[in-house]
Order: structure tokens, then C-alpha cells, then sequence
């Protein structure tokens, strides 16, 4: 998995490769420099101080700073280049996943929650992108600069380069059993991150909710459950990673006793010169920093390794429903067939939602859809503009079947009003311009006289260029399907479906909707789901679905005379005004 997940995440570097590349080579050139420094000190020290020598101090001195130069001038090419690459590599990854995402079927969206899905677009991109950038530099840096202090120990003293290697030991058995420990717990602060994201997305989209319910000290409580577990996890993983500073701090100054002792016993034997001591204790200063840093970068790259695996599960995500290859474009006329049709939700509960559903519409005709809550209404209409696949069976749109048709031309042929409706940020043309981009003004007008907007968008204050907030927070219910409609006409579809879209209209509007659908659009083949009788009394037929399989498909009328279940829905709607989602065979009792 791991080989996949990082095979998968390299493949967006993209056009950011040369950055990454150069940054190494900058940053080697950089350490060659810094390295060099406390070997040319030494010379300063032995050569020119200690030999009173003013010449050999100029020009070591000279040689120093040429080195320091030399070595600035390569970290802020490094650091440039570096923030290209790993900012770019950010970009690219989200750039990726939001595309993939925009191709999900509604079938790969329920197999990730919202806030999940925003915490890989951020959270864990953010640590992908700090991981890169210290794989670019600091891991390129350390191993280096400990190996060549190393071997400028050896250079100097191979007696004292026995303590390097005896600290270096140490340090990274101490170092594997932290690293080990952090790892399992950050996965699980990721998981918590979700959900805590989850909890302020769900509570942000339905503040309105809460506050008529005046549940906030709930929603508050819920949230400080979260935000405690993801604390508790935080500590957890923090403290870990804490006790890498003091036994790095403990080895550092070993390692300074452990030089000064055996250093100080060299140069009194004259097997050292005070120069050399002098370079050793940088040097040591360098490979011990070098370590803390390697430290670091474990730690990072544990910790991003969970957010890798998050990331790429995304990019890799296959989406169910892909474009057919090679793909039909012509839809000739509005016809929907369901051959036999049964459709399960893949994640459920394994149980059929639809059963054996076999239904013809022709072309231009309307057909109502009725049925208590669970019955399959909306699991039917679904299918028609392949936002799922059917299980079993198959579904056809102007005599093809829906899986051969390029799904560009299926979805302007299909329009669908779902029972969410939502409007996004802009204006109102704006939001109409999402069925066709290209509609004029006198365009927008006609479709939302169709859909009985048109009146009270003109009483708006700038009419059609009145701003439309997040959601459609703005605007009312009714208003806001009506809108919502009329969007759909827009795209001219041969088959508009209606799920419950009108349920916030009033039954005047409601009325003038269809009336208008069936002046205006007379060849458009219509599916309505509604609750209400009166919104598909007129249809040419009216579908009644129980527990996702056909009870009854006839005209009012008949269905009136024939079937017992729309008898029953017709009794509670016209003598009682109630629900006909209520249990059967019982009267609620009346005072």
C-alpha cells in the first residue's frame, strides 16, 4: 500500500519536477559549503592565530567568508525552489482531487462524508505539502551534512569519531521506538478530524434548524465531545514526539563532555592541535542537529503518511457511473423504459429499494409518482438520468439504453429537480445560467414565467441581477423551487422530473406550474413525484409505489375504483388533511 499511495501522490508533481529536482542539488552544494567552514577554522586557529601568523588569518579568514557567501547564495536558490515545488505539488493535489470528486457518481459521494471529504482538501493536503518540503530539503540536508561531518571527523581524529557513532547509535533506537508509537496514534487523530469537521459542517448548514429549536447548548455539546477526543489524541501523539528534544539534548551534551574529555587528554599528548578540538565540537554540533532534524522529518513524514493514504484514496477512487466508450450522443425522443428493473444502494443494507419495476412512458407523456416514505420514489427517478446504476434489468431513454448514451447528452436530455434544491452564491441569472450557460435574459424570463418565478424576481430589488446568498438563504422555499425549475427548463430537455419539487409552492401555484408545462412544453415527457393528490390528479397516469414495487399504474379515476393503497391516500388527504405515510387500517382519534 504504501509503494501504491506514494506512486499515486508523485504523479502530481507535474510540471513542478525541475524545482524538485534543483532543490537538491542547491542544497548539497550549500551543506559542501557549511561543511568546509570548521575545517578552514581549524587552519585559522593553527596556522594563523596560534603561529601568530596575520597573512594566514587574512586569508583564511577571507577564505571563510568566501565559503559563507558561497553557501547563503545556494540556501535562498534552495528555499526558492523548494516552495515552488512543494506549494505547486499542493496545488496540483487539490486541483486532482477536486476534478476526481466532480466525476463521482452519487454512489462513490456516500462512501465519504462531507467533512471528510473537506478535511483531505485542506488539513491533509497542508501535511502532505510540509512533509514534501521537508523531504526536499531537511532530508536531503541532514543525511548529508551528518555523513560529511563524519567524515571530516575521521579526517581530523578517528579516536574521536567513536563517540559520533556511539551517539548516532543511540539516538536512533530511541528514535524508532517513538516514531513507532506516534504513527498508530496519528491515524486516528485524522479520523477524529473528520469528524469534528463533520459536526461544524452539519451545524453551519442547518443553523437555522438550531436556533428554532433552540438546541445550541446540544450542538455545542456534541461538539466539545469532539474537539476533547481530538485533544486527548493530540496529547497523546505530542507527548511522544516531546521526549525526542531532551534525549536529543542529553546525547548532545554527552557528546560535548565525552570531546572535551578525551579531546583535552589528545592535545596535551600532541596528537591534536587546538584547531582540530575547535572543528570536532562544530562538527559534532552538526551531526547531533542533523540527527534532531532526521527526527523531525520521521515524525513528519508518520504523521503524513495517514493523510497520504486519505489523499490518495481519493485520487484513486474509480468513480461507479464513466462515460460509455465508444459513447451515443442521440437521444431521439422522450420515451423511458424500466425493463424489469431492481436497484439496490451499494453500502446499505443489501436489501432491493426498487423490485421488478417494469414501466413504459412514450414520448410527451406525464406520469405521476405516489407512494409512502421508503416506497422507492426517489431511488426511481435516479435512474432515469443515471445519477445510479440500475442493479438489475435496464433503463431506456428514447429507446436506448442509458448506460450506451454519453452521459453529457443524457443529463441535458434528463433534467432533474431533485427534492434538495440549491442555489448557489451570484446572482439570479447566474444561478438560471447553470441550465445553459448561454440563455439570454429574454430566455431566463420565459422559463421562469413557466415556472411562476418570473413575477417575484421582477419585484426584487435589482430583479434578475438581485444577489441570490449561499444556499438560497435569501429567498423562500417556494421560491427557491420555482427558481430551481426553471433552471432545468433552461437546458430543454426532453424529460423534465419533478421529485416533490413544489412541496413549498402553494396549490394555485402549483397548478399554474403544471398548466403552464403542459401549454408551453406539450411534447415533453414528464415524471411528477408529489405527496400531494392534487398534483397528479391530471396526469395521463399516475405510478403508486409500495415498498419499492408497482401497486398500481392507471388514471386517477381508475386508480380510484381499482387500488387500494391510493384509495386509502385519497381518504386521509380529502377527509382528514393528514399523512398518508401513517399506518394503514388506523384512524388517528379525534376530540
Amino acid at each position: 500500500m504504501p509503494s501504491d499511495m506514494f506512486k499515486t501522490l508523485l504523479r502530481h508533481i507535474g510540471q513542478y519536477r525541475t524545482a524538485a529536482l534543483l532543490t537538491p542539488a542547491f542544497i548539497m552544494l550549500e551543506v559542501v559549503m557549511e561543511v568546509l567552514i570548521p575545517y578552514v577554522t581549524g587552519w585559522l586557529i593553527d596556522r594563523g592565530i596560534n603561529a601568530g601568523n596575520l597573512v594566514g588569518v587574512y586569508r583564511y579568514g577571507g577564505l571563510m567568508l568566501a565559503l559563507a557567501v558561497v553557501s547563503l547564495a545556494m540556501g535562498i536558490l534552495a528555499g526558492r525552489f523548494v516552495a515552488r515545488a512543494s506549494t505547486g505539488f499542493a496545488a496540483n493535489l487539490r486541483k486532482a482531487m477536486y476534478r476526481n470528486i466532480q466525476r463521482f457518481a452519487f454512489s462513490d459521494i456516500d462512501k465519504y462524508s462531507t467533512g471528510g471529504l473537506v478535511t483531505r482538501l485542506t488539513t491533509d493536503v497542508n501535511n502532505l505539502q510540509n512533509a514534501f518540503q521537508m523531504i526536499l530539503r531537511t532530508s536531503i540536508r541532514a543525511p548529508f551534512t551528518l555523513l560529511s561531518s563524519i567524515v571530516m571527523c575521521f579526517v581530523i581524529s578517528r579516536h574521536m569519531s567513536v563517540v559520533f557513532i556511539t551517539a548516532t547509535v543511540v539516538l536512533a533506537v530511541i528514535l524508532t521506538f517513538i516514531i513507532r508509537r506516534v504513527s498508530a496514534t496519528m491515524a486516528q487523530v485524522f479520523q477524529q478530524y473528520d469528524r469534528v469537521n463533520a459536526v461544524v459542517q452539519e451545524n453551519v448548514s442547518a443553523i437555522r434548524v438550531v436556533k428554532a429549536f433552540v438546541r445550541e447548548e446540544h450542538e455545542n455539546s456534541k461538539f466539545d465531545l469532539a474537539a476533547t477526543t481530538l485533544y486527548r489524541l493530540y496529547v497523546k501523539a505530542e507527548s511522544l514526539m516531546a521526549v525526542n528534544h531532551p534525549v536529543m539534548n542529553l546525547v548532545v551534551y554527552g557528546c560535548i563532555i565525552a570531546i572535551s574529555w578525551f579531546g583535552a587528554r589528545l592535545v596535551v599528548g600532541g596528537q591534536l592541535t587546538t584547531g582540530q578540538l575547535t572543528s570536532l565540537f562544530t562538527y559534532v554540533m552538526s551531526i547531533l542537529m542533523s540527527l534532531m532534524m532526521l527526527s523531525m522529518i520521521f515524525v513528519q513524514v508518520t504523521m503524513s503518511v495517514a493523510s497520504g493514504k486519505r489523499v490518495a484514496e481519493v485520487l484513486n477512487e474509480v468513480p461507479d457511473i464513466v462515460n460509455p466508450s465508444p459513447a451515443d450522443t442521440e437521444i431521439p425522443d422522450g420515451r423511458i423504459d424500466f425493463n424489469h428493473v431492481s436497484f439496490a444502494y451499494k453500502g446499505g443494507s443489501g436489501e432491493y429499494a426498487l423490485h421488478d419495476i417494469d414501466l413504459h412512458l412514450s414520448a410527451g407523456e406525464t406520469l405521476g409518482v405516489i407512494g409512502g416514505t421508503g416506497s422507492g420514489k426517489t431511488s426511481l427517478i435516479t435512474l432515469v438520468s443515471r445519477l445510479y446504476d440500475v442493479t438489475l434489468g435496464s433503463v431506456a431513454v428514447g429507446g436506448k439504453d442509458v448506460r450506451t448514451l454519453d452521459l453529457t447528452a443524457l443529463r441535458d436530455a434528463v433534467a432533474v429537480v431533485l427534492q434538495k434544491n440549491v442555489l448557489f452564491s451570484g446572482t439570479v441569472l447566474d444561478n438560471l445560467r447553470w441550465g445553459n450557460p448561454a440563455a439570454t435574459l429574454d430566455e431566463c424570463r420565459a422559463a421562469c414565467r413557466i415556472a411562476q418565478a418570473d413575477d417575484f424576481v421582477m419585484q426584487m430589488p435589482q430583479g434578475y441581477d438581485t444577489r441570490i446568498e449561499q444556499g438560497g438563504a435569501n429567498v423562500s422555499g417556494g421560491q427557491r423551487q420555482r427558481l430551481c425549475i426553471a433552471r432545468a427548463l433552461l437546458k430543454h430537455p426532453q424529460v423534465l422530473v419533478l421529485d416533490d419539487s413544489t412541496s413549498a409552492c402553494d396549490n394555485a401555484t402549483d397548478a399554474a406550474i403544471r398548466q403552464a408545462l403542459r401549454q408551453h412544453l406539450p411534447a415533453m415527457t414528464r415524471i411528477i413525484v408529489a405527496q400531494r393528490i392534487s398534483s397528479l390528479r391530471d396526469c395521463d397516469r399516475i405510478l403508486v409505489l409500495d415498498g419499492g414495487r408497482i401497486s398500481g399504474c392507471d388514471t386517477h379515476d381508475n386508480l380510484l375504483r381499482t387500488n387500494k393503497i391510493y384509495q386509502e391516500i385519497c381518504a386521509i388527504q380529502e377527509e382528514d388533511g393528514g399523512d398518508f405515510d401513517a399506518p394503514r387500517g388506523r384512524k388517528e382519534d379525534k376530540p
